[in-house]
């Protein structure tokens, strides 16, 4: 693989770009403080702007390191941020990404996470040189797993009992997508 850390990616509606710490506000506001989003993944949801400011910083300080791949969703049309995608775990070995996001309820069902995840796996196969990249969700949040199926992923299995956020367990739902499988998928 060759890391190029996170790189500014731009689709039909969206820019995919790195965080800012200028970004915290109307990252509290459009998802961050959400109890709907939160929901089914593994964070709180964040109390006020400063402890979103204060994430931010970790965040960018990541950007230092060249496997970190970590973009907020920038609407184009408006300039606002509406979500994340990122990178959340790194198998060196098997060249495996684990995808993560998170996206504003305002923008729910209008098919920009799967238009972010198409750019994302391009980025990750065609030019990081990824063999494989999975992502998982509760067995209770079946819109992102409709989300791993539009950007050609493969359901894979469902681990039962194996999941753990925000203290409870739950049924874990896994897809995956291979690096041939994607090449099939661009010339097929």
């Amino acid at each position: 693989m060759q890391h190029q850390g996170t790189v500014t990616l731009e689709t039909e509606r969206l820019i995919l770009r790195r965080f800012t710490v200028s970004d915290a506000d109307e990252m509290y506001r459009n998802w961050a403080s959400s109890e709907e989003v939160a929901k089914f993944l593994t964070w709180e949801p964040h109390a006020n702007a400063e402890e979103t400011a204060g994430l931010l910083k970790l965040w960018v300080s990541d950007y230092e390191k060249p496997d970190c791949y970590n973009w907020v969703l920038e609407l184009k049309s408006e300039g606002i941020v509406i979500g994340n995608i990122s990178v959340v775990r790194i198998c060196e070995e098997t060249k495996c990404a684990v995808l993560g996001w998170c996206l504003g309820t305002q923008w729910w069902g209008r098919g920009y996470m799967s238009e972010a995840g198409n750019a994302v796996l391009r980025y990750l196969f065609e030019t990081v040189g990824m063999n494989r990249i999975c992502a998982n969700h509760d067995i209770g949040n079946p819109k992102s797993g409709r989300v791993m199926q539009k950007i050609g992923m493969q359901y894979e299995g469902t681990l039962r009992q194996h999941g753990f956020a925000r203290g409870r367990v739950f049924d874990d739902v896994w897809y995956g997508i291979l690096a041939e499988d994607y090449r099939r998928m661009q010339h097929g």
